[in-house]
């Protein structure tokens, strides 16, 4: 797993000189690693900024401790898992799941107490990712976010894991941008404007955002051409739910359906790891395509990588964020909107909807 750089080069600029788009969400579940990333070892992680260590339990279930021995404040991460509990290396006081010390070397008598407790996070293990609620010491009010084509036996299924030096918010903007995709991906999915118009229909809901594209033809591609070598009309629908995944869905025709789901985390201020699940079915053996699509895919994340780190870097050097958005910026606002009222605690309501027509030439 990519690790995110030093803190100390990553300084948020001053509230005086500028807008920087960074929330820190409570309450919520995140991916911190893949399945087969812990293993019978300690497995160190970030989120939100906090040290958090990852280990398997007696069961082999996942278990996540904020990543401090709170005896002398030593990560329980460069320890050791024995008997399903952490060990710390310092004095080799052992924590289970729940943080509780279960274990002093040369102490006779109780060793569980309030103070040599430390904090946990509920950790769960779905899809083949590894789950941790945001909030310690918490017991979790929601269920993560499921992969919803894994179920379908009739797909090929590609995992990639990629890392973006970007907030949260632009990561997920820029999984959702329609417009860049002609010229930073320029001959992989879309080309130059071909001059037509089409409809995108926002449609908001609750915990949610989604725009569906009407009237456009296959986009010219490398990946277009790949998925439907015949043409035709596509159905196009972009997501946004909370706290963090975003979906990009395409269809063309009866028999080809392809969803890009990527499960966002922010690891630091700047720094979001993503875990996207690509699922497609095509007229084509998917043990033919997705050979092919893999070296596109990468090539399409790290392109998005590039341009993201280079947006950072011109935050930090002015000090500041400047967004000057027109309307065919579909997504964008919306998201920010609900990231925010997830970062007060707010409960979107479930029976608010929204829909907006904004025509847009491709």
């Amino acid at each position: 797993m990519p690790h995110p750089p030093d803190p100390e080069v990553i300084r948020e600029p001053s509230p005086r000189r500028g807008h920087v788009s960074v929330v820190r969400l409570p309450d919520q579940w995140f991916v911190l690693a893949t399945s087969s990333q812990l293993r019978d070892r300690p497995l160190p992680a970030k989120l939100q900024g906090v040290p958090v260590v990852l280990f398997r339990d007696v069961q082999g279930r996942p278990a996540a401790l904020l990543d401090r021995c709170p005896h002398r404040n030593v990560p329980l991460s460069l320890g050791r898992v024995y008997l399903g509990q952490i060990e710390c290396p310092y004095h080799g006081w052992r924590f289970d799941r729940g943080g509780a010390c279960r274990f002093v070397p040369s102490l006779c008598g109780e060793h569980e107490g309030k103070a040599r407790r430390t904090p946990s996070l509920a950790a769960v293990e779905l899809d083949g990712f590894i789950w941790v609620y945001s909030t310690p010491d918490k017991t979790p009010t929601s269920e993560p976010y499921r992969f919803r084509m894994l179920g379908h036996t009739n797909y090929t299924h590609i995992r990639q894991v990629v890392a973006a030096e970007a907030s949260l918010y632009s990561t997920a903007e820029n999984a959702l941008d329609v417009p860049h995709t002609a010229f930073l991906h320029r001959g992989l999915f879309r080309s130059e404007s071909r001059g037509i118009t089409i409809t995108a229909v926002v449609r908001r809901k609750g915990d949610r955002v989604e725009a569906e594209y009407i009237g456009e033809p296959r986009p010219p591609g490398l990946v277009g051409r790949l998925l439907s070598p015949s043409g035709g009309m596509v159905t196009h629908v972009d997501r946004f739910l909370l706290p963090s995944i975003v979906e990009v869905e395409y269809r063309m025709g009866t028999e080809n359906h392809v969803l890009v789901a990527s499960a966002l985390t922010p690891v630091d201020d700047f720094f979001t790891q993503v875990f996207t699940l690509v699922s497609f079915r095509t007229r084509l053996p998917g043990s033919l395509l997705a050979p092919l699509l893999t070296p596109i895919a990468t090539r399409i994340f790290r392109q998005d990588a590039y341009i993201l780190r280079q947006q950072t870097a011109t935050i930090r050097q002015f000090g500041g964020e400047q967004f000057v958005s027109t309307e065919i910026d579909v997504l964008g606002k919306h998201i920010w909107r609900l990231l925010r009222a997830a970062e007060r605690g707010e409960i979107p309501r479930e029976d608010s909807s929204e829909e907006t027509r904004i025509p847009l030439v491709v």
